[in-house]
Parts: C-alpha cells; structure tokens; sequence
C-alpha cells in the first residue's frame, strides 16, 4: 500500500483562535504552512490541523494522538508549569511512560517515553 508515516492529525475544536493560541503559545509548536497558508502547526513531521466546526471535541480517543517525548514525567512538569491540565498523571506501563494533557478545546492528547530515558 505505501504508507510511510503520519502526515496530519486533525482535532476537532470549538474556539479556532483560542486553540491557536494554545498550540502556538503555550505548547510553542511552530506554525505549518502549505504555500503562503498556515495550515496548522508542526508536531515534529506531522502536522497538527484544528478543525473548527467538526464534532464537538471529546476526551475519548477520537483519534487517540499520541505524542513521543524525551522523558514523560518532565514533559508532565513543563506542562504544568504552563499552566496546562494534566488529564492521566504519568505513570510507567511496561517499557513506558505514559500520561495525557487537555488542550484548550478539551481534547486529551497522550504522551509517551521509554521509562529508561
């Protein structure tokens, strides 16, 4: 078939220019363009959509995006430290850390790392 990675996450969200403002300023993504359009934001090589007027956001995985990082229980505290809610308190599963944030629009965002690092 041909797959090679994740290109585009889009979440759902309720207010555009507060979820923009989120994910530019309190998580600092940098902004994705396509041309001259902002089209969202970069998760490393994926890019992060937001979607005004879909569904009403939702904690249940819908998708469920889950996002790689150095050390989960850092990234829970630089977090935190933005002033972000914590949804899953990190905590080792196997292998790895896992723990969720909300967004701005209330969806649950996961977030992992290997337990060694």
């Amino acid at each position: 078939v041909g797959f090679q990675r994740v290109k585009v996450i889009a979440l759902a969200v309720a207010d555009l220019n507060r979820a923009n403002q989120f994910y530019g300023q309190q998580l600092a993504l940098p902004p994705a363009f396509e041309g001259t359009d902002q089209v969202g934001w970069w998760l490393g090589p994926v890019i992060l959509m937001l979607k005004p007027g879909w569904a009403a956001p939702t904690a249940q995985p819908n998708p469920h995006v889950t996002l790689a990082t150095d050390h989960a229980p850092a990234t829970q505290e630089a977090l935190r430290a933005r002033g972000i809610a914590i949804a899953d308190e990190v905590k080792p599963y196997g292998d790895f850390y896992v723990g969720s944030f909300l967004d701005s629009e209330g969806n649950k965002l996961w977030f992992c790392s290997p337990v060694a690092a």
